[in-house]
This record gives structure tokens, sequence and C-alpha cells, in this order.
């Protein structure tokens, strides 16, 4: 029986194979053949010493860093996440550059637009200390996971000697292993400020592509301040956009159609009055500049010299001979062009590069008043995060954060949501930083950053769970006031998911079904559960005696399911049925079982995982029929835990029968 890999996604392995679909001939028994690769680029080979390029101290090791494979994991964490059973949601607590790789193969081109405030350098906020060797054991040890003094986080100073190569070293790496989640359609949005915003466009440019820039926003965050520079207040930030490539645009503001009406009954459909002028003079475009007549009252009309025509003369004649013009009837004022709702291009209209209509102060009160305190000192308002996802997703997209700090994503991707019933999903990522113990944060109970957003979540979900409840009261009530309608008919099951009533109001019903998704899963980074997985595992003489139970003693089995998840690629909402074969009188048809065996069915069919002791041939055959109670529209895989088989006769069959079932992806960890 085949092992699985426990390892993430191996990126340059995967760019290897990408290579040799496309030159195959370049490649030897020992590898790549330089000179060959260089004959078939012919003239888009570089080699000069003196050319243009992008470098500084750790540059390679940043690039070899985001291609090392993870071999941790991320554990389930029930107990603080919200309707666990149901929400497509995501938060990860963890160093994102770890939760990154073990997002690579599950959300391989899957997420639709990131945004992130990473830290802008300024010598006061936090930068990641990466360590080659081995991240996960350096991740635990600056959380105060493994070492009982803790480690306190560093800070990038001035004085440090490399003081923005030390943040491109920690941006880089992030910056290219989340371009491979995004989809071919995708976009970035990337907060900075005048310290770094050089430097973040030159990698952008060189991971994202220059050809992908977008937009380099201009966000006025303030009004004004006695903070100068130089005396210069700065009062604006950038939010940075590229796209995974050429062919995307951002989603433009919705126009307002209300102003088309057809009054006349004009055969074209609905029309506005548009401006039939341009803003050109007389001398800049003298053929613009000329009389045209009402051909019904015969009042001629001379444009202003200082604004003509939109219009030729000849082009003019025909636009009046088509009705396309709206002269004045009592003959004082200015034709008008009819303009119909058919020729309007687009239904959007472009933003403008300047964002000036939120501040941060309003942000610093939308963050007071939703967890009761000050506890980050400069966020982002929910209103401009609204606006940026707008922007760069639609209402069934997944949206990343992967510097997540307060959650506002989550917070603008819910509200959004709410408003227009749809059914974006987020993914937020955070280190769990410890929360000075000085700080508010610290004294009203919250030890980490991370505990701080998953805090805003929960409340912001129940906020606005509240609000449907009161609503719910509100329509129940002038339903049953006005509409002479019974209880009993306005709660009618056979009502459809598209009724917002027809769920009794409660308003908790999952994405899937068409309703809110309202709530979402926590996991936490970690160490595999598997000891032959954990690269950093010393097997002490007890663990070699025990080594044929290779999970760790202190892992449960949903710890073990949710990272094969992760080495398969599977979506980690995936829904997730329990079975237990070997049926006995205590069985209900709820529970399709019984006492036995629990075997995971995930994704409708497309994965079964056992990891069950002495697991028998009757288990094996009741495992090999899902595939027909199922039948999954991709191949079936199915996962033992090694030390699951009854004895070696069951396991040598256990493939043999699944395989006559035609399922032939089997293995063990």
């Amino acid at each position: 029986m085949e092992k699985l890999d426990g390892k993430s996604k191996d990126i340059v392995k995967d760019n290897i194979n990408k290579l040799k679909q496309l030159f195959p001939d370049v490649f030897t028994e020992n590898g790549v053949d330089f000179d060959a690769l260089k004959d078939t680029l012919g003239e888009y080979v570089d080699d000069k010493e003196e050319r243009y390029q992008f470098t500084w101290h750790g540059k390679t090791k940043a690039r070899r860093l985001a291609q090392t494979p993870s071999t941790g994991t991320l554990r389930p964490c029930k107990e603080e996440s919200m309707n666990w059973d149901s929400t497509e949601n995501l938060f990860i607590e963890g160093d994102n550059l770890e939760v990154l790789k073990l997002l690579q193969k599950s959300y391989h081109k899957k997420v639709k637009m990131i945004y992130i405030d990473p830290p802008y350098n300024t010598g006061n906020d936090f930068v990641y200390k990466d360590d080659f060797r081995d991240n996960i054991k350096n991740y635990l040890e600056l959380t105060g996971q493994t070492d009982e003094e803790g480690k306190k986080l560093s800070a990038n100073s001035e004085t440090s000697g490399r003081y923005h190569t030390d943040w491109l070293n920690m941006m880089y790496p992030r910056l290219k292993l989340a371009r491979n989640l995004l989809r071919d359609d995708g976009v970035i949005f990337i907060s900075i400020d005048d310290n770094e915003i050089s430097n973040l466009r030159k990698a952008c440019d060189e991971i994202f592509g220059e050809e992908n820039f977008m937009a380099n926003f201009l966000w006025k965050k303030r009004t004004g301040s006695n903070d100068a520079q130089n005396n210069v207040t700065i009062d604006h930030d950038y939010v940075v956009v590229y796209s995974k490539s050429e062919l995307i645009r951002l989603n433009g503001e919705k126009k307002d159609f209300e102003n088309y009406k057809n009054i006349d009954d004009d055969p074209r459909g609905p029309w506005a009055r548009d401006n039939l002028t341009c803003n050109k003079t007389a001398s800049e475009r003298p053929n613009l500049f000329y009389s045209i007549t009402d051909p019904i009252t015969g009042i001629e009309y001379r444009c202003n010299p200082n604004r003509v025509w939109a219009y030729e003369k000849k082009r003019m004649d025909i636009v009046i001979s088509d009705g396309k013009v709206l002269f004045p009837k009592d003959g004082k004022g200015t034709p008008m062009y009819k303009r119909h709702l058919s020729e309007v291009r687009s239904d959007t209209k472009p933003f403008s590069s300047l964002i000036d209509t939120v501040i941060n102060a309003v942000a610093t009160k939308e963050t007071r008043e939703t967890l009761g305190g000050q506890y980050f000192d400069y966020p982002k308002s929910v209103n401009l995060l609204k606006q940026l996802v707008g922007q760069g997703a639609i209402p069934n997209d997944i949206i990343l954060d992967f510097f997540s700090g307060s959650c506002t994503t989550a917070n603008a991707v819910l509200e959004l949501n709410k408003k227009d019933k749809g059914n974006r999903k987020f993914i937020m990522v955070q280190l769990p930083e410890p929360c000075d113990e000085k700080s508010e944060a610290f004294k009203a109970g919250y030890k980490t950053i991370a505990d701080i957003g998953k805090e805003r979540i929960r409340r912001v979900i129940n906020k606005i769970e509240t609000e449907q409840e009161e609503k719910n009261k509100k329509d129940e009530g002038d339903l049953f006031g006005h509409s002479g309608q019974s209880e009993e008919a306005y709660l009618d099951p056979s009502a459809t998911p598209q009724d917002d009533k027809g769920d009794g109001g409660n308003g908790k019903v999952d994405g899937r079904n068409g309703k809110l998704d309202l709530g979402f899963k926590v996991f936490k980074l970690d160490s595999s559960n598997i000891k032959t997985w954990d690269v950093d595992f010393d097997m002490d003489k007890d663990d070699l005696l025990s080594a044929v139970d290779n999970v760790k003693t202190d892992r449960a089995e949903e710890d073990v399911l949710y990272e094969i998840l992760l080495k398969y690629g599977l979506d980690l909402t995936l829904p997730i049925e329990e079975l237990v074969f070997g049926r006995d009188s205590s069985a209900t048809p709820q529970n399709d079982s019984v006492s036995g065996k629990k075997v995971f069915v995930v994704g409708l069919g497309a994965l079964i995982v056992c990891l069950a002791k002495d697991v028998t041939i009757e288990v094996i055959e009741e495992i090999a029929k899902l595939k027909e109670k199922y039948k999954p529209e991709l191949e079936m895989k199915v996962v033992f835990q090694d030390s699951s088989f009854k004895d070696d006769v069951v396991k040598t069959n256990a493939v043999q029968i699944l395989k006559q079932h035609g399922i032939e992806d089997v293995k063990s960890i």
C-alpha cells in the first residue's frame, strides 16, 4: 500500500514539470542543460553583468524559502469557532509563511482576491523572523509554545544595518506563495506607506509581472495632523493593486440608471438626457463650432465658443435625423443628446485613483465600538475594505488576508454579504503575536492579536444575527397584522430556499443553501500529527517501541483527518460525514450505522478516511460499497492508518477488494 506524502506542495517539482512540458529537449539525465535552454530562448537570454535588476542581500534565500515544502499541519479548533458544521469561512492562527505553504494544494488558483496590510517597516512593527531550516520549530518558539521563557518578537529598527533588506526578505516569499493561490482572474491589494512603497512595487513587478500592475490608489487617511515631516503632514497611504493576468479589470462602481425612462414610447427603449457638447474651444476644434437647426421649429442654435458640439457637422446631421437630439420646446436653452440605455457600453463607471471618502479616525471608532476598547493604533476602516472587496471580488468569491490583524477584511466580507445576500468566503491568517502586558488589549483579556481578530468576527456575526432576528420579528408582525395570513402558513415547510422567510426567520442557514454564512472555522498551525512526517520529532526509546502507532499521543482523529485533507489538496470546508461500520441493534437510521469502526466521508465521497484500529475484511467491504452509494464525480480516494489493519493479510486483501470496486487510489499514513 502506497504511503501518503507528508509534505505540502513541492513547488520546485511543480516548476520543473511545467518546464518539461514546454521544453522537454533541454533536460538531461542529471537535470537541465542550460546551454540548450539558452539556445531555445534565443535573444531573450540576458547574461550581461550590467543590466537592470532588483536585488538585495538574502534574495536567493528568500526565493528558496518560498519553495521549501512545509511538514506542518493545521489543527481544527472547534471550541473557538462558530457554526463549524455549516460555515465555509476560515480563521487560521499561525505564521503566514507556513500557512501559505500548507494552503498551496487545497487552495491553488481558488482565491479571487487577496488584501493584505503588512508591516509598514516603521521600526516599531513586527518583522517575521524566518528560519530556512525549520520554520515550524522557529514559529513555536517565537510564540512561546515550546520555550518556557518565551521569546520576544523582534522589531526592525533602522540601526539594524539591513533595514529594507529584512523587510524584503520577509515579504518576498510570502508574495510568491500568495500568487500561486490566486485564480487566473485574481487580484491582490496591498496597503503600504512611503517607507517601502518603492521596494513593494519592484518586488510585485517581479513576482506578478510589471504588465499586471493595475493601480496605485492614494488613500487620504486623515484630514491633517500636527505631526509634520519637513513641515509637511503625511496624510496618505497607498493601496497597490496587481492582477494575475493582463485581461483582468476591477469591478467598477455600478452606474445609476434610474433617470433612463421611456416617456415617449420610443421603440429603441429607455433613454436619458445627456450633453451634446464637449470640453473643447472653437479655436481648438473649429470643425465643431457651427450652428444646428431644429427641423420642426426652424430655430437655430449655436454652441458656446468655449464648449463646442460633440460631433462634426456631417455626423451631427445624421444624429438629428435619427431623432437623437432633444431641442428646447420654447427655443430657450441648449439642445441635449437623447442617449438610449442600449448605447451604454458598461453598467459601471471607473474609480478614481484617489480614495478620499474614508479617514482613519472612522476606523478607530469602528474597532472601538465593535470590540469595546482601543486595541489597535492604525486599524483599517470597514468602509475602505468594503470598497476594495467590491472592486476585487463578486458575491461567490474567496477573499484571503494573511496579515489579518483585527480582521477588518472579515468584517467587510460579512457586511457585504448581508447587504447583497452574497456568499463571499474569507480566509484570515494571523500570527498569535502576544499582546504587550501593559496594553489595553491584554488588560481586557486578550493574550494575542489573533484572539482579538477572532473575537471581532464573533461580535460582527452576533450583531448581524441580532439584526436579522429583529427584522424577521418586524416582518412577521407586519405580515400577520396586515395580510391576514396565519403563522402556520407563514412557516410553511414548502417555502423555497430563495424565500428569505422560508427558514422560519432563524437566519442561520449557511451559504450552501443560499443564506448568509454566519460562522468561521478556526485552525491552528502546529507540527505534523504524524511522527514520521515531523522532521523535528526526536524519537526516544519509548517512541521506538510504540512506532507501530505513528500518530502522536496528544492528537485527535480530527487533527489527523484535516492533515490528510491538506496533503490531498482538498478544501478545508468540505462537508464531512461520520459513519460507523459494524451494525448492531442500537443503530438508528439517522446515524446510518453503529458500533464499530468510524469512517469519515469527505466531500460526498471524494475521500474516505479510516483511522480505526483492528479493521476487518467486513469493514473494508463496507467501505468499498461507498463508491456505489455516493458516486463521486472524481476518483474516490481511501486512506487508512498504517496500524489500522487487524493483520497483514487484511492489509493485503484490503487493496484488492477496493480495486475490485474501482477504487485505485488507496494510501496509508
